[in-house]
């Protein structure tokens, strides 16, 4: 019995083939941030770190649509409000998001042991998120993209001090 709930990724454990679809969660769930791991932040509780990203976007500007944010039932669901109300997001906020981002993804490391380990797990490694359309958060469909997350958990890695 494995005691680790994340498995070594070359396993390829998620697949599929012509009649059967095959998953398992991926080694690097936890740096998703969809990944179930509730995250701590400005005197409130998030589901995902996806939540309180999009909630930050609102909270200041248009509180109600930050709070429709704050108890949607998924990711998916919140990033959904997000993008039917952007013209009501605050106005400077692709100048703050790394520093927003890297925020929530610092507390979840904190906050969440399978997540630090999972990060301490990579030893040096370069970590890319492996976006196949994100080329500011992730390496974009050509692999040239800006991998912003990947440098953020980098970041927090060697905060880490291990």
């Amino acid at each position: 019995y494995n005691t680790n709930m994340y498995p070594d990724s070359s396993l390829n454990l998620n697949y599929e083939t012509e009649d059967t679809v095959y998953w398992f969660s991926s080694a690097y769930d936890p740096f998703n941030n969809w990944s179930a791991h509730v995250v701590k932040i400005w005197d409130r509780t998030f589901y995902t770190a996806e939540h309180a990203y999009h909630y930050r976007k609102y909270s200041e500007t248009a509180p109600k649509i930050a709070e429709l944010i704050s108890v949607a039932p998924s990711p998916w669901a919140a990033m959904q409000i997000d993008k039917a109300n952007k013209k009501d997001r605050r106005a400077d906020w692709s100048e703050v998001r790394l520093t927003i981002m890297t925020e929530i993804v610092r507390a979840k490391v904190n906050q969440n042991d399978d997540v630090r380990q999972c990060l301490i797990k990579t030893k040096n490694k370069k970590i890319v998120e492996n976006s196949p359309w994100d080329n500011f958060w992730g390496c974009g469909p050509e692999g040239k993209g800006d991998n912003h997350m990947g440098k953020l958990l980098m970041l927090i890695r060697g905060e880490l001090g291990n």
